[in-house]
């Protein structure tokens, strides 16, 4: 008895990851060129600001059905693609798929962990998704889970409505705001002082919480050093807090249509009514409801078999972020 439930267990998990592909892939190149700053407070001196070169670390997974016009020419997956369609609520076939993928990446001399997983069952009548998002571009981070009643108007349009639950961090918490002054500015140099910086006005010498002098004129403690400590304080501050949960309705849609010459696909989700009565509530924040939504469209056109035009692009704007993609263009192929 016990063997043959491994065995049907194994078969299950082989149903499950067959087709998927596991990749793992470096890309780099240089960054922008040095820059050479020239002082002459002491005579004239010479430094140069040298920026490291640019790579992307990416490792995945993903089983998710391509669809008419996703391009199969590359022989290879490398994780760098854009994928539009990954946003969309429904996929191109029923049942299971699901992308896991970890972006380590350096851009311009900055450092970003980028994280995209998600799980998605598509059924004739409902669609349960899980999904882990982190885009340290766009300073984002969230876990969502939705359950939708799926209708299906025809083969090419359906619509979905049903609940989705977040879980963040207190978007809502703004850890400057006892700082704000009554004029509408914030204390700066009192909360430089409150995390360890020393100030000797009269010498004009500006010293960090490690006593290194970080500026010698009040041009450069107010344009350099005080943004650094103020995105240095609130991104503590906002660790140390708990995530929240919220709880929204949500409705959507999806649209697909493909022939060799025309096609379109377009997806929207829109949730307008959230539940969240957390200490630092984001609707208390916004002063009432908010409207949260992403969609994307995909549009291509071969006019003739030399001429054609296409348009693609992905919308995301949760808790008043935005980040987005885009591309359009023509192609004319020469016979």
């Amino acid at each position: 008895m016990c063997i043959a439930v491994i065995t049907n267990a194994q078969v299950d998990f082989k149903k499950i990851f067959k087709f998927s592909t596991f990749y793992a892939s470096v890309n780099g190149g240089n960054s922008i060129s040095d820059v050479e700053v020239f002082s002459v407070t002491d005579g004239l001196e010479t430094f140069t600001i040298k920026t490291p070169y640019d790579y992307n670390l990416a490792l995945g997974i993903r089983k998710i059905a391509r669809f008419g016009y996703e391009n199969k020419a590359q022989t290879f997956y490398d994780g760098t693609e854009n994928s539009w369609s990954d946003g969309a609520n429904v996929g191109k076939v029923r049942g299971l798929e699901f992308l896991f993928e970890v972006d380590y990446t350096r851009q311009q001399g900055v450092d970003y962990l980028d994280q995209h997983h998600f799980i998605r069952y598509v059924d004739d009548k409902y669609i349960l998704k899980g999904e882990y998002l982190e885009d340290g571009f766009a300073d984002i981070k969230y876990f969502e889970t939705s359950e939708r009643y799926k209708y299906k108007v025809n083969d090419k349009l359906s619509f979905n409505a049903g609940f989705a639950q977040r879980l963040s961090e207190p978007y809502g918490y703004d850890p400057l705001a006892e700082w704000m002054l009554d004029n509408g500015n914030i204390h700066y140099t009192y909360l430089a002082l409150q995390q360890g910086y020393n100030v000797n006005v009269a010498a004009s010498e500006y010293f960090s919480p490690d006593g290194e002098l970080v500026a010698t004129s009040k041009e450069v403690w107010e344009e350099v050093v005080i943004p650094t400590m103020l995105s240095d304080y609130t991104n503590k501050k906002r660790s140390e807090l708990d995530n929240t949960i919220l709880h929204s309705i949500v409705l959507g849609f999806d649209y697909y249509k493909y022939t060799k010459s025309f096609w379109t696909h377009a997806w929207a989700s829109v949730m307008p009514y959230h539940v969240d009565n957390g200490e630092f509530s984001y609707e208390k924040y916004n002063n009432g409801q908010w409207l949260d939504y992403n969609g994307g469209l995909i549009l291509g056109y071969k006019q003739t078999k030399h001429l054609g035009y296409f348009i693609e692009g992905k919308y995301n704007k949760y808790w008043n972020r935005e980040w987005y993609d885009f591309k359009f263009g023509v192609n004319y192929v020469i016979f």
